[in-house]
């Protein structure tokens, strides 16, 4: 019996998700476990496992369009049934999550299925040739809609908005869809107005930056944040990892020192490694520590679990595959929530001194600066150099109280700057 396959939450803050590539076609059998398409979630792309078995009788959501979770992406079934009750559903609940619909123009014939449940409409073309389908950008097996604009211009609904958006007259692009038709990927190859010469131009914000955006503000208004700050000397922490180094004949990076030394004043002072939760507040029963990472649209903070448990070389091997899949997109949900505790480090850049926002459901985070060289008086009447670092821990009032902060940043510092104490 056909059934629909539904968009499911493949993060924990996850909404709605965007078909990124479709792996299976219509027609293709599928079994439980295999991977239908890729889904670009608030957090990463990842791959959809199907819940579904038999005969993928019809995507509903191209390559490029978005689905709420809960919402039909496809339907599924044995080959020749009819399932137009259930594409009819789709559409209605597509229809209903959809503020406005556009309309195709009367040369189009398309059966409208809206892709994006908070924008604009996809509609399915029911025949297409694989060159065209190649020509539309961000649709699979379909067509966007085709509006002509003054002049005899064509363009797709996707095309009209960019160019619009990026101050590009479409006059003078040149269409490679079907009939001449400006689509996306032609927009792609227009250079956009030099910035300086009223070259403004907005850029959609995406699912993953919404939500970051949204997490950080309920972040920084919910919790009552203060900031500590202390002036680290890193000489022997640097002599440290060189003689490691040297006898592993690798370089270990220096968040794995990081994010060992704080594992360990963590175990110390415990109540920074804790939740407020309303009427209760949780301690955690290990140290989770999360590393923020740059990705090209926002932030991941692959999480190093268990790290009371780990050395400094397991935690640097974790920590290697870890950030080089988050760079990737190919983090699994696991492996990116559910921090107890947030590193942030932006000494690579340059950056002296900063604060960050807490990463909930941790209460601090804290922020690295660079190792800089800087004079410091000797005795007696002298003048010496050593290397320091900045760090300032942000802490949630509601669970950390100063003193408590203030404690635990001490232990940190002292074991940078003396790191044998990580061994008692």
């Amino acid at each position: 019996m056909a059934e629909e396959v539904l968009m499911l939450a493949l993060s924990p803050t996850m909404e709605t998700g965007s078909i990124v590539k479709w792996h299976k076609r219509e027609g293709d059998l599928i079994q439980t476990g295999d991977v239908l398409c890729e889904v670009e979630t608030d957090k990463a792309t990842m791959e959809y496992e199907s819940q579904n078995e038999g005969t993928l009788l019809k995507l509903l959501v191209p390559e490029g369009g978005q689905a709420g979770v809960g919402q039909a992406i496809a339907v599924a079934g044995e080959k020749g049934e009819d399932i137009t009750s259930l594409v009819e559903k789709a559409r209605e609940a597509a229809t209903a999550a959809t503020p406005a619909v556009e309309k195709p123009a009367s040369n189009d014939t398309a059966t409208l299925l809206p892709g994006k449940p908070a924008g604009g409409t996809v509609p399915v073309v029911e025949k297409a040739s694989p060159a065209d389908k190649e020509k539309e950008a961000e649709t699979v097996g379909a067509h966007e809609a085709v509006e002509r604009l003054p002049g005899g211009v064509k363009a797709s609904p996707l095309a009209r908005k960019l160019a619009q958006q990026q101050g590009i007259e479409l006059g003078d692009v040149a269409g490679s869809g079907p009939g001449g038709r400006i689509v996306k990927h032609d927009l792609d190859r227009v250079p956009g107005p030099p910035a300086g010469e009223g070259g403004a131009q907005e850029i959609p914000v995406s699912a993953k930056r919404r939500v970051i955006a949204k997490r950080l503000s309920e972040s920084k208004y919910s919790a009552p944040h203060y900031y500590l700050t202390v002036v680290v000397d890193a000489g022997r922490l640097i002599s440290a990892r060189k003689a490691l180094n040297d006898r592993i004949n690798r370089k270990v990076s220096f968040n794995a020192f990081l994010i060992r030394f704080a594992a360990e004043a963590l175990k110390r002072h415990p109540m920074v490694n804790a939740s407020f939760r309303g009427d209760t507040i949780l301690r955690f029963g290990s140290a989770d520590i999360g590393l923020a990472v740059a990705q090209q649209d926002g932030l991941i903070a692959p999480v190093v679990p268990d790290c009371w448990n780990k050395g400094i070389i397991r935690i640097d091997e974790e920590l290697r595959d870890l950030v080089e899949r988050a760079q990737k997109g190919g983090l699994k949900p696991e492996e990116f929530s559910g921090a107890t505790f947030t590193i942030s480090n932006l000494g690579s850049f340059g950056v002296y001194q900063f604060t960050a926002i807490i990463n909930p459901p941790g209460s601090a985070i804290l922020a690295v600066g660079e190792i800089r060289r800087e004079a410091f008086e000797q005795e007696p009447g002298g003048v010496g150099f050593r290397s320091v670092m900045h760090l300032t821990l942000s802490c949630d009032h509601r669970v950390i109280d100063g003193a408590v902060g203030a404690r635990f940043l001490k232990t940190l510092a002292a074991m940078m700057e003396d790191p044998i104490q990580v061994l008692y």
